[in-house]
C-alpha cells in the first residue's frame, strides 16, 4: 500500500496530535491545581487518600480522602479530558473532614488529593491507579 504526500503528512500530523494529547492533559490537571491553590507550595503530608492499586473497570473507581484540619479537598484524575472530579467543602459543624466516592477514569493515571487546611496550607497526595478496562471514552 502506498500513501501520496497528503496522506503522509496528515499521518505525521496525526501522529503528533496523539502525542501531545497527554501533556494538554496534565496541563489541565495543572491548571486545575493552581485554580485551587493559587500556586501555593504543598506539603505531602496531612492528607490520606485510599484508591486501589488495580482497578477492573475504570466507570467505577472507589476513593476516599481524609484531611484533619481540612476546610475544603479537591480530588483530580489528572488523566481525565476534564480532571476535576469532586471538591468537598467542610463547615466548622463538621465531625471530620473525610469523604468518599466513585470516579470514572480514563485509563490509568495517577488520582490526586489536595487539601485546604484551616490555616490557608495546602496538602497534597497522590495514587497511580492502574485501569484494566476504560471509563472515560476508553
Amino acid at each position: 500500500m502506498e500513501f501520496s504526500r497528503r496522506e503522509t503528512l496528515a499521518l505525521g500530523l496525526g501522529a503528533a496530535a496523539l502525542t501531545m494529547l497527554p501533556m494538554r492533559v496534565m496541563a489541565a490537571a495543572d491548571d486545575a491545581i493552581a485554580a485551587f491553590t493559587g500556586g501555593a507550595d504543598m506539603s505531602d503530608a496531612g492528607v490520606t487518600l485510599d484508591a486501589p492499586e488495580i482497578a477492573e473497570n475504570g466507570n467505577t473507581v472507589p476513593v476516599s480522602v481524609s484531611a484533619p484540619g481540612a476546610v475544603s479537598i479537591l480530588v483530580l484524575a489528572a488523566g481525565n479530558p476534564t480532571p476535576g472530579v469532586a471538591q468537598f467543602n467542610f463547615g466548622e459543624a463538621s465531625g471530620e473532614q473525610s469523604a468518599s466516592t466513585r470516579i470514572r477514569l480514563a485509563g490509568t493515571q495517577d488520582v490526586i488529593a489536595i487539601a485546604k487546611m484551616a490555616d490557608g496550607s495546602f496538602a497534597k497526595a497522590s495514587s497511580t491507579v492502574k485501569v484494566t478496562i476504560g471509563g472515560c471514552g476508553g
